[in-house]
């Protein structure tokens, strides 16, 4: 049997190849944008592609299903309550795929989304019941999938109980559970793991959402701490069930000059270098969004405009490709561009530059009599503990000054490590303040550890 788990580190995303190497025939699930994985894969494996699955219409991700139809031929094969607009094989509850001695079967589980569904994998050479189960967007390692994405959060509740209860813990302990996510991925909640699998015995007995065998009970803790809903959510679901997406957007190398003209005509420079690179000189009115960490997309996603254009500044041209790779994937296309050379062109033509102030947390507490403090961490974060008078706003609800913040005054932006300050640091900036610190070496977590007051 051929498996193998593809992950889409930036989106926290995992994709599937199942098939059969005697056979010589494979499937993809949940396939990404980029494809260029899969095709390595099955050239290595001496397999073809012939089936493409999907769990669901994804909110948080382009699909990369078009792509790589238009590369194999494939059939693809969805739900048939997803609706999809393209070519492709509905299926119902029940539905099975045979792929060489490898057996797939549908389990409806609807919750997330109205059509999802988890695929349950036999191995005829190794027994009847199923080994594995590839529970997409349903059952995470360590939590569950929220669900409010397409239907009142109440009833997507009452439907993933369902589903868990009736469909997912009814296979056996023993049961391998392969997410279509891992930990920092938006479509779960805080209790996802980074582990890649676990099983359905582990999850039963170590699950508190689990355990709740009361439907209300379930109902009431799974919608008590939803975090903010992806960005840009129901347009990726409009591409997703829309016409395939097959063609690559192309991204233009600007001048200096062709970028400061891009500014002033309103597109948002988005800074794809570290936030230490950032802060010592930048682009005026440009964000900072480092795409060598996680999440590079989904910040993104959350601070363009609708219909705004994007131009990207890194290090060098490849990293700046690299970032609209990852915007495309989230279904930001409208790329104006990037600056070809990256900022040492830009420096190197003696144009202006904007910085901004490091601080780390005991400076913070030196300095607290002098300095306003804005607290840009989620409103859950914020409600467990935070620096008595500060100010909050998460970051990605950053669209003006925020109210309470004087843009007079020095204000030092604080999160819980000091990634998600620098976005909101750089937005800050582009929204008028005039003075802003950026709290580095840890957040609110180290105010707390070191001792400081704090109130919730």
């Amino acid at each position: 049997m051929l498996f193998r788990q593809i992950t889409h580190d930036d989106l926290g995303c995992a994709s599937y190849v199942i098939g059969d190497e005697s056979a010589g025939v494979a499937a993809v699930v949940d396939a990404r944008l980029d494809i260029d994985e899969y095709l390595r894969l099955v050239r290595y494996t001496g397999v073809h592609i012939d089936h493409i699955l999907e769990t669901h219409n994804h909110a948080d991700h382009v699909s990369g299903h078009g792509r790589l139809a238009a590369a194999t031929g494939a059939t693809i094969h969805i739900h048939r309550e997803a609706a999809a607009e393209y070519d492709h094989e509905p299926f119902d509850d029940g539905w099975e795929l045979q792929l060489g001695s490898v057996r797939v079967r549908a389990l409806h589980t609807p919750g997330h989304r109205p059509e999802h569904t988890a695929f349950a994998l036999i191995d005829a050479d190794r027994g009847d019941e199923p080994w594995a189960v590839l529970t997409g967007d349903s059952l995470f390692v360590g939590d569950i999938a929220r669900p409010d994405l397409a239907v009142d959060r109440g009833e997507g509740a009452r439907l993933i109980f369902h589903s868990l209860h009736e469909q997912l813990l009814t296979l056996p302990d023993t049961c391998e559970v392969w997410p279509g996510h891992v930990g920092g991925s938006l479509c779960g909640g805080p209790g996802m793991d980074m582990k890649a699998s676990s099983t359905i015995g582990f999850e039963r007995a170590h699950s508190e959402l689990l355990a709740i065998t009361d439907e209300d009970e379930f109902r009431c803790r799974a919608t008590a701490a939803l975090r903010p809903q992806p960005p840009n959510f129901e347009s990726i679901v409009a591409l997703n069930r829309g016409p395939l997406v097959v063609e690559s957007a192309e991204v233009h190398p600007l001048t200096p000059r062709q970028v400061d003209q891009a500014c002033t005509d309103g597109a948002l420079v988005v800074d794809v270098r570290t936030e230490l690179q950032f802060d010592e000189a930048h682009i005026p009115n440009s964000v900072s969004i480092t795409a060598l960490r996680a999440g590079f997309g989904s910040k993104l996603a959350w601070l363009v405009e609708p219909g705004q254009r994007v131009v990207l500044v890194g290090r060098d041209d490849e990293d700046a490709r690299a970032a609209a790779a990852l915007a495309e994937s989230v279904g930001i296309t409208r790329i104006a561009g990037f600056l070809a050379g990256g900022m040492t062109s830009w420096r190197e033509e003696r144009r202006g530059v904007d910085r901004i102030e490091r601080i780390t947390v005991p400076e913070l507490h030196e300095r607290q009599d002098e300095l306003q403090i804005l607290d840009v961490r989620e409103q859950d974060e914020w409600d467990a503990g935070h620096i008595p008078d500060s100010v909050h706003a998460p970051y990605h609800d950053i669209h003006e000054m925020p109210s309470g913040v004087d843009p007079e005054r020095p204000v030092a932006v604080i999160c819980s490590s000091g990634q998600r300050a620098a976005p909101a640091a750089s937005l800050l900036r582009r929204h008028g303040a005039r003075e802003v610190l950026h709290v580095v070496d840890g957040g609110v977590p180290r105010w707390r550890r070191e001792g400081r007051p704090i109130e919730t």
